[in-house]
């Protein structure tokens, strides 16, 4: 009976962890409450707890008393904990900056010199140098440098201020996707599709560009977000087929 009683719990974990990482459960929400989810999963509300404590003890989860369970960041999952947790959440960050850097974008398309765009070819070169070193800390500095210059190019003193003002938390947002060993130039690769955009002077192209790097970025640190309908997908594509295509959810408003 005991052996069974850890199988049935074992089984519960793998079910939930599955369900985390294809985001059924996406990172910051609620999990459905123990006795609907012992339901779903025709268990012991006593397996379900010692299942979640599992889940914890992995990082996939934080259960907080009294409120319900909460899934995990996967920088937290990674063990890479999100330093900023007590002032905004990374996913309220990843879409503040969705939303400001992508209009940027647009905006500095048209206001970018010759020197502006050799400025930021050779910062995104810098930055693939970086990568290639494993140096995290010098590819999020330029990182960043390569954000704040065109928001800068879009002459909106309002948003620069308030990246400026939030440097330590947007480095960090730029850092975490990283860690992920595997796709480490994924950022230097979608830096060239957004530098690409602004040598052709295209707007459209330069602010979806941006807005595709945000999401997936976004991605890469465990975080996904809807993007509204009224707002254009990152892949160019409408909302509904975006969605499909990509994975990422959009928003009906």
């Amino acid at each position: 009976m005991k052996h069974s009683a850890h199988a049935v719990t074992d089984a519960a974990v793998a079910i939930i962890r599955e369900r985390i990482e294809r985001q059924v459960y996406p990172a910051g929400a609620m999990l459905p409450s123990q006795r609907q989810l012992a339901e779903e999963l025709t268990i012991s509300r006593a397996s379900l707890r010692e299942a979640l404590s599992t889940l914890e003890a992995l990082g996939m989860v934080a259960i907080r008393p009294g409120k319900g369970v909460y899934v995990n960041d996967a920088s937290a999952r990674l063990g890479v904990a999100w330093r900023f947790a007590d002032q905004i959440s990374l996913a309220d960050t990843y879409q503040l900056r969705y939303a400001l850097e992508g209009f940027s974008a647009r905006l500095a398309a048209h206001a970018a010199s010759n020197g502006e765009i050799e400025w930021l070819t050779d910062n995104v070169e810098a930055m693939k140098a970086a990568l290639i070193d494993g140096d995290v800390d010098t590819a999020a500095q330029l990182d960043f440098a390569f954000h704040l210059r065109i928001v800068g190019l879009a002459g909106n003193g309002a948003i620069a201020d308030i990246l400026r003002g939030s440097t330590e938390i947007v480095m960090e947002s730029q850092r975490l996707p990283f860690y992920q060993r595997e796709l480490v130039l994924s950022t230097y690769h979608e830096h060239l599709e957004i530098l690409d955009a602004l040598r052709r002077r295209d707007g459209a192209a330069a602010g979806a560009a941006m807005e595709r790097h945000i999401v997936l970025a976004a991605q890469r640190a465990g975080i996904h977000f809807p993007i509204p309908s009224a707002y254009p997908s990152p892949s160019g594509l409408p909302p509904r087929e975006n969605a499909e295509r990509t994975g990422v959810p959009h928003v009906q408003l």
